[in-house]
């Protein structure tokens, strides 16, 4: 079985993030980082080449698959940022339908920019989405 791909790096995330443009998407994930370790209390790590992750949790899927994933976090692309916040397997819809302008994946968040959003519903948001991946796995701190 393959193992996962997207595993904790030794880059500091500041070291990552001082090479993202535009200046706007930097600044914009510097907003971020703070954000993150305010709400969780977790200090950043990199997880991969562009994952900026809080927290992690060991899986066990009933295929016999296995491997750590950050619990929560985000990367930012270039075409928008990328926010790992939602584990998969639960409704937010009420929620998300007062966060702002977004686009929902399987288990993320894509915004433009966070002027779109109201971010006192991200940080509800991402309460939430802990709270239920802690009733599934055990989340502790990276």
């Amino acid at each position: 079985m393959s193992e996962n791909k997207t595993r904790p790096t030794e880059t500091t995330p500041q070291t990552f993030l001082s090479s993202v443009e535009p200046e706007k998407r930097r600044t914009q994930s510097l907003e971020l980082l703070k954000f993150f370790e305010d709400i969780t209390g977790w200090k950043a790590r990199m997880w991969g080449p562009s994952i900026i992750g809080f927290g992690e949790y060991h899986y066990k899927y009933d295929s016999g698959r296995e491997g750590d994933f950050l619990a929560t976090g985000f990367s930012p692309r270039k075409a928008n940022l990328v926010l790992y916040i939602i584990p998969g397997y639960q409704d937010y819809g009420d929620i998300l339908d007062r966060l702002g302008k977004h686009k929902l994946g399987k288990s993320c968040l894509y915004i433009n920019k966070l002027e779109d959003i109201d971010m006192d519903v991200l940080a509800e948001l991402v309460r939430a989405g802990l709270a239920d991946l802690a009733k599934k796995y055990s989340v502790k701190a990276s």
